[in-house]
């Protein structure tokens, strides 16, 4: 998929997922948007620290400057760490 301005993230496909702290993004169970997407969509980013993890983390669930006062996000976004994956 393109995007529409540079600065907006790259392909996830051409990108190497590389690194040992992860974040997890995937719709809560129900999201009326489930249907559009694949089912079970989840993407997986990956880094080399824990601190850019949470730092860009952070930075994903905060409330956006252009946000509406009734927008609410509907983004479950989970810290994972791959050498404890599944534990």
């Amino acid at each position: 998929m393109k995007t529409s301005n540079a600065h907006n993230m790259l392909d996830p496909a051409s990108r190497v997922a590389s690194g040992t702290f992860g974040i997890s993004v995937s719709l809560p169970a129900n999201d009326p948007l489930e249907h559009l997407l694949d089912p079970g969509w989840s993407r997986l980013h990956w880094f080399a620290t824990a601190a850019e993890r949470d730092s860009v983390m952070a930075d994903m669930q905060r409330r956006h400057e252009y946000s509406r006062d009734s927008d609410k996000p509907a983004l479950v976004f989970k810290a994972i760490d791959r050498d404890h994956q599944g534990q």
